[in-house]
């Protein structure tokens, strides 16, 4: 017996058009900050100094980068 499928999802009307994004670099080490800064670091996707990750904009992700205002710079592409 086939099992049933959900159909697929209709595609988003905002699908397709570029989202508001923000890319952010890890300029200072994290070590030394205490365990949530380190924690905020991982959540945004940064591992390393020098490393750089594109960030949908949203106000958590503006939160984060508030805590973290020490640490990382906005790049300008």
């Amino acid at each position: 017996m086939r099992k049933w499928r959900r159909p697929p999802k209709p595609a988003r009307q905002d699908e397709g058009v570029m989202a508001d994004t923000i890319r952010v670099k890890l300029v200072r080490s994290p070590i030394g900050t205490n365990e949530r800064v380190r924690e905020t670091v991982r959540g945004l996707g940064l591992r390393r100094v020098g490393s750089a990750c594109e960030l949908k904009r949203s106000p958590a992700v503006e939160g984060m980068l508030r805590r973290l205002r020490h640490l990382v710079i906005e790049v300008k592409d």
